[in-house]
């Protein structure tokens, strides 16, 4: 399950895969580990978690090999089953381009009248620089935070205009400040904001300069750099005199092929086939960890067997059952496997926008995320405040079966995993939860720890509801399900946990963005009814470009703009809609 939708500093941004630097061509075979080594004589359930929490896999970043290995995996499950590929041509992959850091190009350049600095190391561009060069006048601004109503507050007052900015990393008077204003990317967009020509930032002693390989935030528009150790004090000298400097930074993005996996279930009612149930969950995981992981100095394969190997597992036991039961499913069921859920919905974001099937003829959407854990606990159910059925639908499914669960349910259908990227299209979604615990997101969460007897119930209740929302050969008795919009389900008390503003204080304006990449903006799948945004008349599938004035290239450009203004103030917003531009005026709430 994603933590990217509730941590902001976690979100990915949108990145230009135009000219990507590496062709996904060029991906080579990969060398998988052996299936039947690895869980000969396992229960089916179990083994599927055995093979993709292996360390082999390496966490299932999306887009490595290990992913790659888990999406051949599942696809082959489904090929056993005697499922039919649904991706393109009978594929099992549904296959699209995802961000992967970036790579030096040729010619980045940094040179003062006094020096030249090697680059790679004395100093090397940020990730997110602009690919520009230029030459101008260094301007000292100390570490470049502004901070309203101190009478020593120097830097908002300097004029910057064309020139290339000098600041000292971090917080000078508060070094082990973690807040928004010390990190390097948000003094770059403020700076490119106030038509700097280009920011130099100096690196703290033992500061190593920055790893571009997992870079994945947009392009700013100004050329940013890092300066480190002897040359960072010769940088801060000449800024000081205010010297010329001649500053080149060259970056191209990289982009790899990550997959879905896709396989149908045919309907056998011919007047009903041609209508669509989705059961889900999502593969991918955090590799060795970092971003995301709740252990981000440790560099270690975080396995995620409960995330989401686990909701794999189910997803292919459902397969295997809905296929060889007695029961025909009248209606067609599609069962796809996500990978970028960790990345912020890419995989599922991507199918919406992209459906093999068509989203109209689709009724509804199961999820399932972290189901490995009930250890005999309560199952959480998120969504059924997306159609009016859900509730009676849930408390009869759960009756027929052999082990009924415990049950809580909330309405939300917006939240952090796929089912929110088709509760945005309007689609009712049930979401299915064995709740977080201690090893969620660090490497301890290894496949020795599922529930499995706990995974198997709640496999059981799925494969019920799927049979009520299909609908039986030869029987007139399936559920039609009364959609509830994501709106009119906002306003009964949904607070989705996408929205960018996040919780707790400041303004507000109720935007739920959509994670995947863009050119350039900010894509929303959807307002919050009532919000500042929705009586301002922005929608869903917006791309908003320019907040108060400022260009918005991504997620976080988007929240620095949000967050320099205070709930009340009336800011216009320009977003893209349907290749035409348009401007609103929001009058920002209190998230209090």
């Amino acid at each position: 399950m994603s933590n990217v939708l509730t941590v902001f500093a976690a979100l990915l941004a949108g990145l230009t895969l135009a000219s990507p630097a590496t062709s996904l061509s060029a991906q080579q075979a990969v060398d998988c580990p052996d299936v039947d080594q690895l869980t000969a004589g396992m229960d089916p359930a179990l083994a599927h978690i055995r093979y993709l929490a292996d360390d082999a896999l390496e966490g299932r970043g999306a887009g490595t090999n290990g992913a790659r290995c888990a999406a051949q995996y599942i696809a082959d499950q489904f090929e056993a089953i005697g499922l039919a590929g649904a991706g393109p041509n009978g594929s099992y992959f549904q296959a699209f381009p995802i961000p992967a850091g970036v790579v030096l190009g040729a010619g980045s350049t940094l040179r003062t009248p006094q020096s030249s600095y090697t680059l790679s190391e004395d100093w090397i561009p940020f990730g997110y620089s602009a690919s520009a060069a230029i030459t101008g006048t260094l301007l000292y601004g100390g570490d470049g935070i502004n901070r309203p109503g101190d009478p020593d507050n120097e830097y908002p007052t300097l004029d910057i205009t064309g020139r290339i900015v000098v600041v000292e990393d971090g917080d000078l008077r508060a070094p082990l400040s973690q807040a928004l204003q010390t990190d390097a990317h948000f003094k770059a967009s403020v700076a490119a904001g106030r038509d700097a020509g280009g920011m130099i930032v100096l690196l703290g002693d033992g500061r190593a300069l920055p790893d571009l390989s997992g870079e994945t935030r947009a392009a700013l528009g100004i050329p940013v750099a890092a300066v480190r150790g002897d040359a960072a004090d010769r940088i801060r000298q000449a800024a000081r005199r205010g010297d010329r400097v001649f500053l080149a930074a060259s970056v191209q993005p990289r982009a790899v092929e990550a997959r879905n996996v896709a396989a149908l279930l045919p309907g056998s009612d011919p007047t009903l086939a041609d209508e669509v149930l989705i059961i889900g969950a999502h593969y991918d995981h955090l590799g060795f960890g970092g971003e995301g992981s709740l252990d981000p100095d440790v560099r270690e394969v975080h396995n995620g067997a409960d995330d989401n190997a686990s909701g794999t597992s189910g997803l292919i036991e459902i397969a295997r059952a809905l296929s060889e039961s007695d029961r025909r499913p009248a209606r067609s069921v599609l069962f796809l496997a996500f990978t970028g859920e960790e990345k912020g919905l890419w995989g599922s974001s991507h199918y919406v926008r992209n459906p093999l099937l068509p989203i109209e003829r689709t009724v509804a959407m199961l999820n399932m995320d972290m189901i490995g854990r009930l250890e005999g606990g309560t199952l959480i159910v998120h969504g059924v405040g997306t159609a009016e059925e859900w509730t009676d639908v849930l408390l009869a499914a759960n009756q027929s079966t052999a082990r009924p669960l415990s049950i809580a349910t909330t309405p939300e259908g917006f939240g952090p995993s796929d089912h929110a990227s088709f509760y945005g299209e309007g689609l009712p979604v049930l979401h299915f939860f064995s709740n977080t615990h201690v090893d969620y997101h660090r490497p301890s969460d290894d496949w020795e720890k599922i529930d499995i007897e706990g995974l198997g119930r709640i496999v059981d209740l799925v494969i019920e509801v799927a049979f009520d929302l299909a609908g039986v050969s030869g029987s007139d008795e399936r559920i039609a399900l009364t959609p509830i919009e994501p709106d009119l389900a906002a306003a009964h008390g949904q607070d989705p946990s996408a929205s960018t503003t996040g919780g707790g204080y400041g303004p507000y304006l109720g935007t739920i963005p959509d994670m995947v990449p863009v050119d350039s903006g900010l894509r929303l799948t959807g307002v919050r009814e009532g919000s500042p945004a929705a009586i301002a008349g922005i929608r869903g599938g917006d791309v908003v470009v320019e907040f108060g004035g400022n260009q918005v290239g991504d997620i976080y450009t988007y929240t620095y703009a949000l967050q320099e203004h205070e709930p009340g103030d009336s800011v216009e917003i320009v977003v893209l809609r349907d290749g035409e531009r348009l401007t609103f005026t929001a009058v920002l709430g209190d998230r209090r």
